[in-house]
């Protein structure tokens, strides 16, 4: 069985607040999608909307929504992550994502990090479905997991699927067997089983579920995959 995360793209803490109360029981962890408007067109909180919020939780005077039962995944679609990494630490993450698209530096930054971090924090490294992944096999010792991108254009929810992470999986899967993948973007009921079959550990759904009518039954029609 896959293990489902639900993928946010918040434009404001309130999203945040609504979307995990809307999954909180239902599964274990949340992905939060960062963007900057550099690397991606599209901006998301705390780049936009109040940042209140924001400036609570790094004081620790507040946490995330339902911290004690949600962890959370950032996935960084922002410049060079690195330079914001202390910033959203104070978030509390249990995971974070770098693309190495947008983080060149990414395998100094891994095989330099504090040892504190690496016991207790998941790393992942993105790749795009035009980037050869020749370009992280020098990187994907130094992480926990490898996320494949199931889409071209990155950073905005509902986009067509795109063929070749199929092929992307499927070569990671034999170079690296035993590496966690996950994929993000364009999962639905259609293209998860393939996803699956080509070797995926994770899937990221985020439009085909906050779209549903039914969203804990949404969610309990990936699991039961």
């Amino acid at each position: 069985m896959p293990q489902i995360i639900p993928a946010i793209m918040p434009k404001k803490f309130s999203d945040i607040e609504w979307s995990v109360a809307k999954v909180n029981g239902m599964v274990k962890v949340v992905q939060l999608d960062i963007m900057d408007g550099k690397f991606v067109k599209n901006t998301s909180w705390p780049y936009v909307g109040d940042t209140g919020e924001f400036d609570r939780i790094e004081k620790e005077e507040q946490g995330m929504p339902a911290w004690e039962s949600i962890e959370y995944e950032l996935d960084l679609m922002i410049m060079d992550a690195d330079k914001e990494f202390e910033k959203f630490i104070k978030l509390g993450p249990k995971r974070i994502v770098f693309h190495v698209e947008a983080m060149p530096q990414v395998k100094e930054f891994l095989e330099n990090l504090d040892p504190y971090y690496r016991e207790n924090i998941e790393f992942g490294i993105a790749i795009n479905t035009t980037t050869p992944i020749s370009t992280i096999a020098d990187t994907v010792r130094l992480v926990d997991f490898v996320q494949c991108m199931g889409i071209e254009k990155i950073g905005y929810q509902g986009q067509l699927f795109d063929e070749r992470v199929l092929d992307q999986i499927r070569a990671l899967r034999e170079h690296f067997p035993g590496c966690i993948l996950s994929v993000d973007g364009a999962v639905n009921e259609d293209t998860a089983p393939r996803l699956i079959a080509a070797g995926a550990d994770r899937l990221v759904i985020g439009s085909v579920l906050w779209k549903s009518d039914d969203i804990e039954e949404k969610i309990f029609e990936f699991k039961s995959l």
